[in-house]
C-alpha cells in the first residue's frame, strides 16, 4: 500500500519540524512548507491526501488557501490555530476546512486528527485510484488531473479506467469494446478511436506534455508509465 502523504503548511519551524517527526514516525511521507507561497501549485501538480494548514502565514493567510483549494480540490484540511483567532477559525470551516487545532497541542493530538479526518474523508480504495498526478472515483465517474476534472464522458471514463487499472497491459479495440460496452451491437473500432483521441484531447488541455495513452500497431493501445 502507498504511504499516505501530508502536506504541513507551518511557518514555525520547531513546530513544523514535530509535526513532521511525529507523522512520519506513524508512516505518512510528509511535505514541508514554510509559508503559502506555491502551496495551490504544488497541490494541482502532486497528490495530497490531507493537509495541515497554519491560519497565521508570514505571506499568504491560510484562510485565502483554504478557499483557492476549495475551487478544485476536496482535499481533507486540518487548520492550526491561535484560541484568539475564532473568527478566523469559524470562517475556515465555513470554506471548507474538515478540522482545526487550537495552539499549544500535542502532536499527538495532531496525529490523531489526521487519522480520524482520513478515515473519514477517504473513499473506498477499490474504487479510487491516484496515479502520476491522475484521480479516478468511481463512485461518482470523476476524473481528475493535478486537481482539474478532465470532465469525461461515462464511456470515457470507464476506458480511461480500464487503462489505468493495467498500467503496461495492451488492449485490443475489441477487448476494450468489451469491457467497457454492455450491448456491443453496431460499435466499432473507429469508435473506440475516436474516444481515445477525445480522452487524449482533455489530457493535453490540461497538461499537453502528459500523454500516458499509447497506440500499440496493429493490435490496440495500453497505458504507458512515467
Amino acid at each position: 500500500m502507498t504511504a499516505q502523504k501530508i502536506l504541513i503548511v507551518e511557518d514555525e519551524e520547531n513546530i513544523a519540524e514535530v509535526l513532521v517527526a511525529y507523522c512520519e514516525q506513524q508512516g505518512y511521507v510528509t511535505v514541508h512548507f514554510t509559508s503559502g507561497q506555491g502551496v495551490v501549485d504544488y497541490i494541482k501538480q502532486h497528490d495530497i491526501d490531507l493537509v495541515v494548514l497554519d491560519l497565521m502565514l508570514p505571506d499568504v493567510s491560510g484562510i485565502d488557501i483554504c478557499k483557492r483549494l476549495r475551487l478544485f480540490s476536496s482535499v481533507p484540511i486540518i487548520m492550526l490555530t491561535a484560541k484568539r483567532e475564532e473568527e478566523d477559525r469559524l470562517l475556515g470551516l465555513e470554506l471548507g476546512a474538515d478540522d482545526y487545532i487550537c495552539k499549544p497541542f500535542s502532536p499527538k493530538e495532531v496525529v490523531a486528527r489526521i487519522k480520524t479526518v482520513l478515515r473519514r474523508t477517504s473513499p473506498t480504495t477499490a474504487n479510487t485510484i491516484k496515479y502520476e498526478g491522475f484521480r479516478l472515483s468511481k463512485d461518482n465517474y470523476d476524473a481528475y488531473l493535478h486537481g482539474e476534472n478532465l470532465k469525461f464522458t461515462a464511456v470515457e471514463f470507464k476506458i480511461f479506467w480500464l487503462f489505468i487499472s493495467h498500467v503496461g497491459r495492451v488492449f485490443s479495440r475489441e477487448d476494450i469494446i468489451n469491457s467497457v460496452y454492455t450491448c456491443t451491437d453496431n460499435i466499432s473500432d473507429r469508435n473506440i478511436d475516436t474516444h481515445i483521441k477525445n480522452i487524449r484531447k482533455k489530457i493535453s488541455a490540461i497538461d499537453a506534455d502528459v500523454n500516458p495513452i499509447a497506440a500499440v500497431y496493429s493490435v490496440g493501445y495500453k497505458f504507458k508509465s512515467g
